[in-house]
């Protein structure tokens, strides 16, 4: 289970500065005056291959009415859902009686509560923190979050050490290929799983949100074993109340990265919208295969058909690569085609390919274009070979790779995948630049040259390059 961070404390405490560093991010707004932050916000971070969620909160300070109430409202909503609690103070500042307040409700909440002193940075950190000890918090944490100060030792003792793999790897236990179906609330997902399947597995009710939790079914058809995952709508951020619906969003981002292949689903009524293409980008950074079902297809006028195809070939130019799918869940139309998309991006996700081949592929690549020249040199690239599958990873060795333009690594993704006969998988490039043999090394020279080096600078002669010899180390 990911464990969950809530960023709790008075205003202008630096709870949005921890939440970009613990996220590495900049997602957080950050200015020098209280109240900046309103909204609860959610971030995922990773620390040494530690998955977790942090939340930002609004500043509390106890008397608050009208907008600050409301704000204290989500903030005491974001300690209720958290698994760890992190109260920031603001150790310039001292203890106050809004730290008092705050400290005494955490204590009833019953929450793994930690103090954190930030902004110890040009002070004594232990006189700092002397004040707040008698808050009665077993663990104390100085850091300063500014200068990303304490924030790493802070986070390898409250995550949990990593599962054993059989643990860690829940989606294991589920046989075949794993196929995520995932889109807005009401697209059609759990009709389309029961239509997969061939049977009424799933509640479907024509309300969103009725999917609350994510469901694995695994199955087998005509000897290939699959197991469908079906997951709750994810809306808009700004429509999210319930808690319910976010630890929903939660198994949701979680199912994308168990799957092997991700359905999305469009609803072709309402056409497509922004949040499927946030969907999207969630699938392409997870680096998983996609297939485009645009539902709801029956019954459609043929100018509204038209305008639908007409917005998703112009809006998903970028994954041109993915099958796209019209289709009707509700009466079974185009639905069997999607099988034939899966296991062909299932294959190319897990396709493994020789060394010679793909250098083949890359000299071949370099010859019809060549990569520009970067000072005056021309950036070489000698060969290439495979470092992963799903997705597919290709590491190309040469030189000056890391000033190689998007433009060209844009060009040999496309070489490699119309070469390779990719579909529906996206493929990812590493760049390993050879090591200069002669880095870091100094001349040596030999007693000789060093003699004739200190008469020429006593005389004020002009120091001339003299030919350095070996000398055995």
């Amino acid at each position: 289970m990911t464990p969950v961070i809530a960023l709790v404390g008075r205003p202008n405490v630096g709870k949005s500065t921890l939440f970009n560093q613990m996220t590495r991010s900049r997602d957080a707004l950050v200015a020098d005056f209280p109240g900046l932050t309103r909204d609860r916000k959610y971030g995922e971070g990773n620390y040494q291959g530690q998955r977790f969620i942090v939340i930002d909160t609004g500043g509390l300070t106890g008397d608050e009415v009208g907008l600050d109430a409301e704000m204290a409202r989500q903030s005491m909503q974001a300690v209720e859902e958290a698994d760890i609690v992190l109260f920031l103070v603001d150790g310039r500042a001292g203890l106050t009686a809004a730290d008092e307040m705050i400290a005494e409700h955490l204590r009833r909440s019953g929450k793994q509560a930690h103090l954190v002193v930030n902004k110890t940075d040009g002070q004594d950190p232990n006189v700092a923190a002397a004040d707040f000890f008698k808050l009665g918090f077993e663990s104390t944490f100085l850091i300063a979050a500014a200068h990303n100060r304490g924030v790493r030792s802070l986070l390898e003792t409250l995550l949990p050490q990593p599962e054993t793999p059989e643990e860690e790897d829940r989606a294991e236990r589920y046989p075949g290929i794993r196929i995520g179906v995932v889109g807005r609330p009401n697209v059609g997902k759990s009709t389309l799983v029961n239509r997969l399947l061939g049977e009424e597995r799933v509640v479907v009710y024509d309300m969103p949100g009725t999917t609350r939790d994510s469901i694995y079914i695994p199955y087998e058809r005509q000897g290939q074993e699959y197991t469908l995952i079906d997951t709750a709508g994810v809306r808009r951020r700004k429509n999210v109340r319930e808690v319910v619906e976010k630890f929903s969003i939660i198994k949701t981002l979680q199912a994308i990265q168990d799957a092997h292949v991700v359905i999305l689903v469009i609803d072709a009524r309402e056409g497509l919208v922004d949040q499927d293409l946030h969907l999207i980008g969630f699938v392409l950074d997870a680096g998983r295969s996609l297939v485009i079902a645009v539902n709801k297809w029956d019954g459609m006028a043929p100018e509204d058909r038209a305008r639908v195809k007409e917005q998703v070939q112009r809006r998903l130019d970028f994954i041109d690569y993915a099958d796209k799918h019209y289709i009707s869940a509700l009466h079974g139309s185009g639905v069997g085609l999607l099988y034939e998309s899966v296991e062909a991006c299932y294959a190319s996700a897990m396709a493994k390919w020789p060394t010679n081949r793909l250098t083949a592929i890359l000299q071949d690549a370099v010859s019809q274009h060549q990569p520009p020249m970067v000072h005056g040199r021309r950036i070489k690239l000698r060969y290439a070979h495979q470092g992963g599958s799903n997705p597919p990873v290709i590491v190309v060795h040469g030189n000056q790779t890391e000033s190689l333009p998007g433009a060209y690594k844009r060009y040999l993704e496309n070489t490699f995948r119309k070469v390779l006969n990719v579909t529906g998988s996206p493929i990812r490039f590493e760049f390993k630049s050879s090591e200069n043999p002669f880095a870091g090394k100094v001349d040596r020279l030999t007693p000789r040259q060093r003699v004739k080096k200190d008469s020429n600078l006593k005389k004020g002669r002009p120091e001339r390059k003299a030919r350095q010899k070996s000398v055995k180390r």
